[in-house]
């Protein structure tokens, strides 16, 4: 296990603190022919709780997103448009729904692209991020520049809540 691997100390704070910090960190997935593919997070949205319209938990634990309602670290999917998965990690304390959307790793704009990169699918609902054999998040160092803007997509949440800026990126994509 990788001695850089992120701590449960890290996943379980306020997501608005882990977002911004998950930027420059490396995401790495096991495959089962023992191929390590590792990218570097270069973008993300932070969704905060059942008071963010634009969260999933707004309108209750239901059964696709009640791993929000577990402690940080944990990996919450789903499935949109009938084939992409979203890869989100979970954040904060139980019973208090935060998670941050996976955008944009090194090599991989969009969340579908990069999941179907790092075969992603529902099988990784909760899985844990500080134990699991083949998904985990390292610090290696690199805390880069970003910028803020508006998340994207959720316009069905209001203006308020379609405009505050919640998403976070690499400034010029560059670390």
């Amino acid at each position: 296990m990788s001695q850089n691997r992120l701590t449960a100390e890290f996943y379980q704070r306020d997501v608005l603190l882990v977002a911004p910090e998950l930027l420059g960190k490396q995401l790495v997935r096991a495959l089962p022919d023992g191929l390590h593919l590792k990218h570097l997070i270069t973008e993300v949205e932070a969704y905060k709780g059942t008071g963010d319209l634009g969260c999933h938990a707004s309108k209750g634990k239901t059964e696709r997103n009640k791993v929000m309602f577990e402690q940080g670290g944990l990996v919450y999917v789903y499935l949109i448009y009938g084939m992409y998965w979203m890869l989100n990690v979970v954040t904060s304390t139980e019973d208090n729904p935060e998670a941050v959307l996976i955008r944009g790793i090194s090599e991989y704009s969009g969340p579908g692209r990069l999941t179907k990169h790092l075969q992603i699918d529902k099988s990784f609902y909760a899985e844990d991020l500080i134990t699991s054999p083949r998904i985990w998040i390292e610090d290696i160092g690199i805390q880069p520049q970003f910028e803020t803007t508006p998340r994207i997509g959720i316009d069905y949440a209001g203006p308020y809540w379609a405009n505050i800026p919640w998403r976070f990126v690499i400034k010029n994509n560059l670390v």
